[in-house]
Parts: C-alpha cells; structure tokens; sequence
C-alpha cells in the first residue's frame, strides 16, 4: 500500500507558502549569506534542515506532541528560541572587524551549521506545524507512520530548496560588498532585522501551545 497520501501535492504547496512568509531562518540565512559568503551559508541551510527533520522524526513518534501540550515546554522552547535569536543579532552586530574572514574555513562551516540546527531544534513552531497542520493532509485509509515520514521528509527538501535559494541569492549580493563600510552598514541593518524577528517570533508565538 502507498505511504503519498493522496493530499501530497496540496501539502508540498502549504509548506512552500509557510516557508516563503518571512520568519527567524530566512532572516538569519540572509544575514549569513550576504556577510559571510555563500558556503557558510549552505552550512546553515544544512543545519536547519537536520533540524527540522529530527523534530519532524520527533513528531512521528509522538515527542512534538509532549511539546505542544505541555505549556512549561513549550515555553522553556520559546523562550530558548527568542534569546538565541538576539544572541545570534548580537554576534552579527559586533562581528565588523574580519573576525569571521579570520576563522579558519572549516571550522566557520561547522559553526554555522550548528547554528542552523540550534535554531530549529529551539523553535517550537515547527513542533506545533507537524503535530498541527501535518495530520490534516494524511489519509485515515492509509498507515499513518509512513504517511507521516513522507510528507515530513517532503517539507525538509521543500523548506530547504527555499532556504538554499536564500542563500544563494544573498551570497550574489555579497559581490557589492567588497567596500568595508557598506558591509559594515548591511551588517548591522541585518542585525537589527534579525533582533526584530525575535520580537516577532516571541509575540507570534505566544499561547500556541494548549493550556
């Protein structure tokens, strides 16, 4: 029997919609690609996809749920998340002097990738969308579990593609920022960006998780 239920492809568009509306990993992947170059940037696009397939796997076996039910978790979740997001404006604000050109080339990769995958692991929205959203597209004809790892492992290679457009769009911006002054500028105006999604995100995430 067939694990695609047959909402597939209203899925694979509902996901694409989610991951274009302007959220913590677009900004942040933004941030990286256009001060940090393109391969630091597909790092982190590689982490945040770790990221949000092990939550994705969480779901599947029933953990997300702990998570989107239990308000201390939820909210130890979304108060981690919010806090790493300044952090990481933070760092984007003050890393102007060619601190990150110095680091060593494989050691920034790593950085960023964890980066990446801190960044979603942190954030409880992505619990509440497999444990919330993704079971409204699976069919109660069909075995669940593998329904559930298919269209999981399809919204990781959507949210992805997207995620590694970013990059690469922002890494080509990157080109124009040869002068010290104008990166220096976009940096901190994309710090400051990033510190607003983190307002955002606290806000936007607030009370999601039932009482």
């Amino acid at each position: 029997m067939s694990a695609v239920p047959p909402e597939f492809w209203a899925f694979v568009l509902a996901s694409a919609l989610i991951e274009l509306t302007p959220g913590p990993n677009m900004a942040w992947l933004a941030i990286v690609g256009a001060t940090e170059g393109r391969r630091p940037a597909y790092a982190a696009v590689a982490g945040v996809a770790l990221g949000l397939a092990v939550i994705g796997l969480a779901a599947a076996l029933g953990v997300a749920a702990l998570v989107t039910t239990s308000p201390a978790l939820y909210s130890g979740l979304r108060w981690g998340g919010v806090v790493y997001l300044l952090w990481l404006a933070w760092d984007s604000w003050r890393d102007v002097d060619g601190e990150a050109e110095a680091r060593i080339a494989g050691r920034r990769l790593a950085l960023y990738f964890r980066r990446g995958l801190v960044t979603n692991l942190l954030n409880p929205k992505a619990a509440v969308f497999y444990v919330a959203v993704l079971p409204g597209f699976t069919s109660p004809a069909l075995p669940a579990l593998p329904q559930t790892l298919t269209l999981t492992a399809a919204y990781v290679a959507v949210a992805t593609l997207i995620h590694a457009a970013i990059a690469t769009l922002a890494g080509l911006a990157r080109r124009v920022l040869d002068d010290p002054r104008r990166s220096r500028i976009l940096r901190k105006t994309l710090a400051l960006a990033l510190a607003g999604v983190a307002f955002w995100f606290a806000w936007s995430t607030a009370g999601t998780a039932a009482p």
